[in-house]
């Protein structure tokens, strides 16, 4: 996948402590029930980076089907155990 990026979504997932390698990476690795579809053709992953780091990341496509990064945050502690527990399955 082609993500695009631009100064307003590198600065957005910034100020949540996350690098714009690290989002591609969750959804790049994004496994089974992920990606999911949301509202207004949003698409929500969550998943490890290459680093362990577990994230929520949130997408749109673009016109040239390149994903836009509009949201990515850690997950939260219960988060992670749900996340954990789906991936062992």
């Amino acid at each position: 996948m082609t993500f695009r990026w631009n100064r307003w979504n590198v600065e957005h997932v910034g100020t949540h402590g996350v690098m714009p390698e690290e989002a591609e990476a969750v959804v790049e690795g994004a496994r089974r029930p992920y990606p999911l579809l949301r509202e207004e053709e949003k698409w929500l992953v969550w998943g490890r980076t290459r680093w362990g780091r577990w994230l929520q990341v949130v997408y749109v496509l673009d016109g040239e089907d390149r994903a836009f990064v509009i949201h990515a945050r850690s997950l939260t502690g219960r988060e992670r155990a749900r996340a954990r527990r789906r991936e062992r399955r």
